[in-house]
């Protein structure tokens, strides 16, 4: 009878054993209802799915190969997300082949990672709750720890340089989908892909034929001193220009010389791409390519060691232009010649040097005009009166031998201005006058006469 009872209480343990375990697992489940939020699983509502089957397939293609679905899956879990899509005719045909091929290398996985996380942000923002127009920029950190901007102006919604193009395009319970016109490219991978471009065009100087031999001597030569990589030229950049725009380029050394340790040309293209992806410089950019040769020459000139800072005048600037100051020969190039200082200045340098010593000034391309700057409003001010520009976009470019530095407007020189350096000297003729002696013999004669007069009065 004690065994039965004995049997029956180790039934009675078990079956609280199992009554337990599934309480817990009950409570547990109660707590945490949406399970798949830990384990990174989506359903078919959420924003990634919407974004993996919408009109922005080279975006969802893009995320698939920067393998960002489970960091996207992990957001998603914890909080509402916003993505601005660009369209697919910005990635396919707008973007540059280069910076696109760039994107896709394997080793370059964390600039497209960080170039696509740049345009999510780890909220909900709708279209309805956009900064106004009288707020000016709102800004929001992105999943990259980048910051975007938010804007409303001219009835036009703007994150950073792109507009929404399609507000609200996609909403789902765990985030939305806005349409931009254009790519968000952040600084840090636009600066990755110009330190690539910059290493890759730093090249070993190759040996240059034979060994020459002395006839006197029938020895070898002593070869010449080895230049250091990246010195300065030793002539002026004057006598390295062309010898102007209606006349062919002046011809440089080709790859290999012994002074050519930059590729200029490659460098040149980096930084108008740059101008294209930054916006708004359009202008200067078709200038330099299409309408002149300056491109060519602003390469070759970089190859050569020289270094230099363009002043571009934005679109709006270039717009001012009228058909008269274009239509003169060589008139495009002149403009641009008094844009281009032949130093090396960032914002920081040239700000320090207004504030240190006033008024300062740059020599140009357009010898010898210089171009004055000024410190004015906290910011540089280029030119004095109505022809003045104010440094607008600064640092758009700066690779250590191109710098381009943003201006609202289109800049030329004095008419009245005067360089000391060019003044010839003027040769003094003196007239010589004449009849001078003639008047010296008469006033002897006078005075001869008067003494004689006296004497017989006398």
């Amino acid at each position: 009878m004690g065994r039965r009872i004995y049997g029956g209480s180790a039934v009675i343990h078990i079956f609280l054993f199992f009554f337990v375990l599934i309480f817990s697992a009950a409570s547990a489940l109660s707590k945490n209802p949406n399970p798949s939020s830990g384990s990174g699983q989506i359903n078919s509502n959420s924003v990634l799915v919407a974004l993996l089957d919408s009109r922005y397939t080279e975006l969802a293609e893009l995320v698939e190969k920067a393998l960002l679905l489970q960091t996207l899956e992990d957001a998603v879990g914890r909080h509402n997300i916003t993505i601005f899509a660009p369209r697919n005719e910005a990635l396919e045909r707008d973007l540059d082949p280069e910076f696109k091929r760039f994107l896709l290398e394997p080793g370059n996985l964390k600039s497209l990672q960080t170039l696509l996380m740049f345009h999510i942000i780890p909220n909900r923002v709708g279209s309805d709750q956009w900064p106004p127009e009288e707020s000016g920029r709102v800004k929001h950190h992105t999943l990259g720890n980048d910051q975007v901007h938010l804007s409303n102006g001219e009835g036009k919604k703007m994150v950073d340089l792109a507009e929404i193009i399609r507000p609200d395009d996609l909403t789902r319970p765990d985030g939305l989908i806005h349409g931009i016109e254009r790519l968000l490219i952040p600084r840090s991978v636009q600066e990755d892909f110009n330190r690539r471009r910059s290493l890759q065009s730093i090249t070993a100087i190759l040996p240059e034929g034979a060994p020459e031999v002395d006839p006197r001597t029938n020895r070898l030569k002593k070869p010449a001193a080895p230049v250091p990589a990246g010195s300065p030229p030793a002539l002026p950049i004057q006598s390295a220009m062309a010898p102007g725009p209606s006349l062919a380029p002046a011809p440089a050394p080709g790859p290999g010389g012994k002074q050519h340790h930059f590729d200029g040309e490659a460098q040149v293209k980096d930084f108008i791409h740059t101008l294209l992806h930054y916006g708004g410089y359009n202008e200067m950019a078709d200038i330099l390519v299409n309408l002149t040769s300056l491109a060519t020459e602003m390469g070759r000139l970089v190859s050569e060691g020289y270094v230099l800072t363009v002043l571009a005048p934005n679109d709006e600037a270039m717009a001012k232009l009228t058909t008269d100051q274009l239509s003169e020969p060589g008139a495009p190039e002149q403009i641009v010649y008094y844009h281009i200082i032949p130093e090396y200045q960032t914002e920081e340098s040239m700000y320090n040097s207004v504030r240190r010593f006033g008024k300062v000034k740059f020599d140009t391309l357009r010898f010898p005009h210089k171009v004055a700057a000024k410190e004015a409003d906290g910011s540089v001010k280029f030119g004095d009166g109505e022809r003045s520009a104010y440094l607008f976009d600064p640092d758009i470019y700066t690779d250590g031998r191109i710098s381009v530095q943003g201006i609202d407007g289109v800049l030329f020189p004095q008419e009245e201005e005067i360089v000391e350096s060019v003044k010839k000297p003027v040769k003094k003729v003196v007239q010589p006058r004449r009849g001078k002696l003639l008047e010296v013999t008469c006033s002897l004669l006078g005075a001869f006469g008067k003494d004689t007069y006296l004497s017989k009065c006398r």
